[in-house]
Order: C-alpha cells, then structure tokens, then sequence
C-alpha cells in the first residue's frame, strides 16, 4: 500500500519507518528542507534506539522516501497520516494550526480520495475540523472528491517506540460508519496478526479523547505518588514499601508508581493542560486533573528546595547534575524536571555542571546559554570538585558509579538520588549524605 506520512517528527518518523519496515510503501513529508536531506542520507533528526538503523535499512530497499513535495506524495496514496505537532498554547489548549494547515493543503492538492488519518495528538472535536478544512478546499476547487477522515491517536513511548508500533498492546481508531475500515485493516494487518482484537475500530471522538484520558490517567498515578511520597517524608514511611504493597492489589496494578522529581516529556504535561482547557470549552471542570497539574509543579519545587534546604546557602557552591532528559532512552528535555531544578540553582547562586549521554545538545536548544551553568562530556568528571551530585534521569550509566571514584572527585561527600536508585545504607556507611525521596532517609527539616 502506498502512504504518505505530512511530518517527520517523532511519531511522523517512527509511523512512517514502521509502515515502511511491513512492506508498505511510505513517502515521508516535511517542510524542513535540512530535515529532509538529514533523513534522504539516513540519518535520524531524533534519538530514539533502533530507528536510524530501521530508516536506512528501509531506504535500502526502496520503501520509505522523504521529499518537502506534499502534492507529490499524494499521488496514488491510499492512506495520508497527519503527524505534525500540536504544541501547547499560551492558554494551555493544543495549537491546531498545523494541522489544520496540512488539511487545507491535502484538500487543495489531492487528486485521489485517500483516507486522512489524524495521528497527531488532538482534542476531541479535531477531526470534524479536519474534515471540514479538506471540504472547504476542495469546494474551492469544485472538485468532487469525497475525502474521509479517520483518528488514530499514537501510544508510542519515547526509548521504546520502535517495539511499541511493531508490537502494539492496542491500536485505536475512530471512524465515522465505519468508513475506510477496509483501508485501516490493511494498513494494521502485519502489526496484529497474532491478535485482531488488539484492533480496535470505534467513533472517532471517542478515539480522541482515549489519547489524552490515557496520558491523563498516567500522569495522575505519578503525581499521587509523588505526593504520597511526601507524606511519607513526614510520617517516616516509606515508599518504596507502600508502592509494592499497593501495586500487589490487581485493581491498581505495579506500572507508574514510582515516586520522582515530577512528570515531562512531550506528552504529559501538554496533554494534561490540553484536555483540562477543552473541559472548560465544554463547561466541565476537571478537578482532579487541575490538582494533578499543580502537584507535578509542587513536586519538581519540592525537589530542587531539598538541596537549599541541606547547604543553607547556595551561593558558591557547585552541583552536578546527572540527566537532563525527561527519561532515559531519549534525547527530550520539554517539561523535563531538570530545567526546574537547574534554574532553581542558578539563581540561588550556585554553578552547575550538567552531563547527560544523549540531551546536552537538545538541552542547550531549549534552556539556552547561562552563566554559572557548563557541561560535561563524561559524568566522573562532571563531578570533580563539586558540593553535590544530583541524580535526576535515570540512565543506566548512573545506576551503578563507582563509589570510591565519587567520593574522591566530590569535594564534599552529597548525593541526592531524585530517583531513589541507590541504596541509602551503602552511602551513608561510606560517608555520603544521602537524600531520595519518600524513604525514612529523606527527612523533611522544619
């Protein structure tokens, strides 16, 4: 099947590269020229393990394509996918200019009725819109196409996606009587042969609001968490006790309850703040989501106050930290509590030496050039001579340091493991101060 994806970002480029690694016959597009040459060469604009590596093997074979010609990839598609960027607004909703912009452009140059797919993450309501931005098009046109439009929100997580659309848990999809469901089965075929049920064909508003109650969902089981591992500082419990005593009980489940520094990344906090404004669009407050919100800010502030909180004073001191991703496996640092807990050093009046193995560059893009604020190509020498090391991503260099090496490069024997990856009484018996979070040896000072 021939199909074009209209943007190379991280779900456009991993869409198309697995399409692609199935048989299909995908053209890829994109209005970045650099982005284009970049990917016609084989090289991946994104860190993501395994995808450079399935994108050149793909080209290899002639069955992925990039090109900045959207007319031209149109033709004799059977399928268009949507995946452009809906970045949030200054109010909180999803920016869905692009992705009415691509519409506009589909019905002004198709010449063929392939099945518009929304892939792109989108408030419930965006594909009538879609729809109604191709019409308005193509009526300009005269033409007499009949283009349907289909959601198909992603699930992908950023370090696995490559496994997760190659052996998908579920694919949703929303139709409109059941228009293209032909198309959508062809498409999905390969990826659930083992299993058609993982398929699941519904309405299409339904499909849109499953992407963001399902991020919304996530997000709120880490923010309890993190409160409740805040109480348990308070209490002198522990949370990595409750956390297993809960997540036995089959109605709660062990996934997402690990106390951290707060949620980032792409999805979570975008879509958390996009689904409570289209609440309020349809006059229904969200409360506990509003709270949720309010708690991943609480938490990335109550992290980056338990380094105040052991020095005193800031002023001078140099930190370490470790990971600048939001997670590990990725090179994105949107929303990433890092940025939080450096700024929080800065202008406490510290300088601080960052080292992450794969979001330096992404990081420096983002947060952009500060004084008192450098880089580090290797995470021992991040260190030398540093008050503290911060542990913030969990990358699996970081889970095992050479304890010795450590504690002979700091220049004072701190660590705070904002991840609760180490092992508190190997630190403390070998001189360290050691703060986690939500473990007894974590006290909150009053």
């Amino acid at each position: 099947m021939k199909i074009t994806i209209v943007g190379t970002g991280y779900v456009g480029l991993v869409t198309g590269t697995c399409l692609a690694e199935v048989g299909h016959h995908v053209t890829c597009v994109d209005l970045d020229e650099k982005k284009v040459a970049m990917l016609c060469d084989g090289r991946s604009p994104i860190f993501e393990p395994g995808l450079e590596k399935y994108i050149r093997n793909n080209i290899a074979h002639g069955r992925i394509s990039f090109t900045t010609n959207l007319e031209e990839a149109l033709v004799d598609s059977t399928a268009a996918f949507i995946a452009v960027g809906t970045p949030e607004g200054e109010d909180g909703s999803a920016d869905l200019s692009y992705v009415l912009a691509v519409a506009k452009s589909i019905g002004e140059l198709s010449k063929t009725p392939a099945l518009v797919i929304v892939k792109s993450t989108v408030p419930v309501g965006t594909c009538d819109l879609v729809e109604q931005e191709i019409k308005a098009a193509l009526d300009r046109r005269n033409s007499t196409l009949k283009i349907p439009v289909a959601s198909n929100p992603e699930f992908l997580k950023e370090g696995a996606a490559i496994d997760d659309f190659m052996k998908p848990d579920r694919i949703v999809v929303g139709l409109v009587n059941n228009t293209g469901k032909e198309v959508i089965e062809e498409i999905y075929k390969p990826f659930v042969t083992d299993d058609p049920s993982k398929l699941f064909i519904i309405d299409r508003r339904s499909s849109e609001l499953t992407k963001y109650g399902s991020n919304a969902m996530l997000a709120t089981r880490i923010s309890f968490m993190n409160e409740l591992s805040r109480l348990c500082e308070r209490v002198g419990a522990n949370i990595d006790y409750v956390r297993l005593g809960m997540g036995s009980d089959p109605r709660i489940g062990k996934k997402f309850l690990y106390a951290g520094p707060g949620y980032g990344g792409s999805c979570f906090p975008k879509d958390v703040e996009a689904l409570i404004k289209s609440g309020e669009k349809h006059g229904e407050e969200l409360l506990v989501l509003n709270s949720v919100s309010q708690a991943n800010r609480n938490q990335k502030d109550f992290v980056s106050k338990k380094i105040t909180r052991h020095f005193g004073d800031l002023t001078g001191k140099k930190i370490a930290v470790w990971g600048l991703a939001f997670k590990p496996g990725t090179d994105d640092v949107r929303e990433t509590p890092s940025k939080t807990i450096i700024k929080h050093l800065l202008d406490s009046g510290a300088s601080v030496v960052a080292h992450d193995p794969e979001a330096v560059e992404t990081f420096v893009k983002e947060f952009g050039e500060h004084n008192g604020l450098s880089y580090s190509q290797d995470a021992y020498e991040a260190i030398q001579g540093a008050n503290a090391v911060v542990l913030v991503t969990e990358w699996p260099e970081y889970k095992r340091p050479n304890w010795e090496k450590v504690a002979a490069s700091l220049s004072e024997k701190v660590v705070f493991d904002f991840r609760n990856q180490y092992d508190s009484k190997t630190l403390i018996g070998k001189g360290f101060h050691y703060e986690c979070i939500g473990r007894p040896d974590s006290v909150v000072r009053t």
